[in-house]
């Protein structure tokens, strides 16, 4: 916990009491995470950012896996600046915003670099410095969280007002979504969840998992909430677009993979939520 101290330390101080911009209650701020890598969920949440742009919302992808960032790489793209630029304060922010496919703004994070790979708390302040700045100019910042439960992790998962998990049907893949819903929930007090299945048969193989999930959150009174957000197929079209490094919302649009995104995206406008980043949530752990 040795960040959250220096966070406590830079919320202290003078420099973090201004509140984050307006923008009218329409900010919903959407860490998408995993446990495990290898599910699928870059592609998810790039494709989920193009649906939500179709639909007119405007969204921003923010690539908050520090070191490993891939989006860019998902879509194509070859970014001449990134999050790490941000950081040391040679870029603004809006200097390092990319165009993606169907008109979504991404912010690319560094590849191959250790450095920011787990952010000090004047790091994280430089970040949401920067991100105030943009807030309201989107209706959604989907954060693609990295792997594993590191501490970049649990930050960026309390930063946003909501925390969806991908998951598929690998016992692997099973336990390690249980375990970063177990410690956001005991050390970060985080208690909702949504919830995305990857790669299944059907919806009944997703409600499966999600049974199973709050099965085991129960026997080990884990108070948690999981709501089952929806499932993406296996689709033939997936494969193909991630080697064409294409969206398979956008060439394959009537793909079930495609339709189960859009019952995702539609899911999320209708549903009531909090909204904006909670970075003073960060800083007070």
């Amino acid at each position: 916990m040795d960040q959250a101290g220096s966070l406590r330390k830079v919320a202290a101080s003078g420099h973090a009491q201004h509140p984050p911009s307006g923008h009218g209650g329409k900010l919903r701020a959407l860490a998408v995470a995993s446990g495990k890598g290898g599910v699928g969920k870059t592609n998810i949440v790039a494709n989920l950012a193009y649906t939500l742009n179709a639909m007119g919302k405007r969204a921003l992808v923010f690539d908050a896996d520090m070191g490993l960032g891939n989006v860019h790489i998902l879509l194509g793209l070859t970014p001449k600046y990134n999050l790490e630029h941000v950081i040391s304060g040679r870029k603004k922010m809006e200097d390092v915003v990319v165009k993606g496919p169907g008109g979504i703004e991404i912010l690319p994070a560094g590849s191959g670099h250790r450095k920011y790979s787990e952010l000090t708390g004047e790091e994280m302040l430089a970040l949401k410095t920067e991100l105030e700045v943009l807030e309201s100019r989107y209706d959604f910042i989907l954060f693609d969280i990295g792997a594993g439960i590191s501490s970049n992790v649990m930050y960026f998962c309390s930063a946003a007002s909501e925390v969806a998990v991908i998951t598929s049907t690998e016992p692997t893949s099973f336990a390690d979504a249980y375990a970063i819903m177990k410690v956001l929930s005991r050390d970060y007090d985080q208690h909702d969840f949504k919830l995305v299945v990857n790669n299944v048969k059907n919806a009944f193989d997703a409600a499966n998992i999600h049974n199973r999930l709050e099965r085991v959150a129960e026997r080990f009174e884990l108070n948690i909430r999981i709501d089952l957000l929806g499932h993406i197929p296996y689709d033939e079209s997936v494969p193909k677009c991630v080697k064409e490094q294409r969206l398979f919302a956008e060439w394959y649009p009537n793909s079930p993979a495609s339709q189960c995104v859009r019952k995702i995206a539609k899911k999320l406008t209708k549903a009531p939520s909090p909204t904006g980043v909670g970075w003073s949530r960060v800083f007070a752990l």
